[in-house]
């Protein structure tokens, strides 16, 4: 597979890259985290100054009807500055309605997600049960489930819209590691449920976009810290030399930089391979997602050790790269997961 961004896509990365560099700054950041765990001012600009929030909703549903390739070019930039923003409600919820569901299903969210009016959120579990139109259960870890507006739930059997006022539905936000996105375990007694109607095609389209979501993010961050830690290295002096001039130093940033081209090439070969329907989709998604969170962790923990002491204070942005890829690692299926299912996916069996 040939690659490369057209103009239209380079120019929808520079715009979100240069957005993000000048809004999403630490101070905003860390407001958002003693909150509810959404920067509000960014999503609004976000959502009606660049109207980058229907990237990947139909035009008929007040999108821009593009595909997970710009998607990545923005969640990667996002990333890069760990931006508070509920990314995944876009990814996920939008997609699944947008595969699966009705047209009046579409017609009554879409526009709404597109336009950063609802804040969607999503999640999964195999203790949902259906009776009818009304759903039993619980769903636990939903990012941004604590703000949401509107749920979409899966399950073995089916998915369901839910909206987040829905009498028998409860909400328990959770202590969570990274405070930019901060989860919660939803709860529904006997709760009024929308099923989406191609349900399968939902799922599939909402696994899609999230695992893309998180390993761009996770590909952002790493870079940054390496970016970050370069510029670290030329300051900090010892021995009257720049700490940056010493080899064992050189070799910890040569071999992130590796780590972080491996990524990239993953994560845009498996966007690009989703867009165009390829039979190496899943294959390509399963690697982007276990490859760039693993390269985002330890590229993480590498930026906190090359700072020495200053990268383990409360006061330096190590700590939120670091907590928001060890988050990364473990969400929508840990890395060990997913490269078992890229173990079968290559004929390994019961090997894998």
């Amino acid at each position: 597979m040939q690659f490369a961004f057209t103009e239209e896509q380079a120019m929808i990365a520079d715009t979100a890259r240069a957005f993000f560099a000048e809004n999403a700054t630490s101070e905003r950041t860390r407001r958002a985290m003693e909150g509810d765990g959404i920067d509000r001012e960014l999503w609004r600009a976000f959502c009606t100054d660049l109207g980058l929030a229907g990237i990947a909703v139909p035009e008929a549903h007040g999108g821009s009807g593009l595909g997970l390739v710009e998607f990545a070019t923005i969640a990667e930039a996002a990333g890069a500055q760990v931006a508070a923003l509920p990314l995944l409600g876009l990814a996920m919820p939008a997609r699944a309605i947008a595969a699966g569901g009705s047209a009046a299903q579409k017609q009554e969210w879409l526009p709404h997600i597109a336009s950063g009016e609802v804040i969607a959120a999503a999640g999964g579990s195999h203790d949902l049960r259906a009776t009818g139109d009304r759903l039993t259960g619980s769903v636990d870890f939903v990012p941004h489930g604590g703000v949401a507006d509107m749920f979409v739930f899966a399950s073995d059997a089916g998915a369901w819209i839910v909206r987040a006022d829905a009498p028998g539905l409860a909400i328990e936000r959770a202590v969570t590691m990274d405070q930019t996105r901060p989860l919660a375990r939803v709860t529904l007694a006997d709760t009024p449920a929308d099923p989406l109607p191609e349900w399968q095609a939902g799922i599939a389209a909402a696994r899609a976009g999230g695992w893309i979501c998180v390993a761009a993010e996770a590909l952002g961050g790493a870079q940054a810290t390496l970016d970050r830690t370069v510029a670290y290295s030329k300051e900090r002096e010892q021995f009257s030399r720049p700490i940056g001039s010493f080899q064992a130093y050189k070799h910890r940033l040569a071999d992130m930089m590796v780590e972080i081209e491996q990524a990239r090439s993953a994560v845009y070969w498996a966007a690009c391979a989703v867009d165009e329907d390829s039979p190496e989709a899943q294959l390509g998604l399963h690697s982007a997602k276990s490859f760039a969170s693993d390269t985002y962790f330890r590229c993480a923990g590498d930026m906190i050790q090359l700072h020495g002491g200053i990268g383990f204070t409360w006061e330096h942005d190590a700590h939120l790269f670091f907590k928001r890829a060890r988050a990364i690692r473990s969400m929508l299926g840990d890395s060990d997961w997913h490269r078992e299912q890229v173990a079968r996916i290559i004929g390994l069996g019961d090997a894998a």
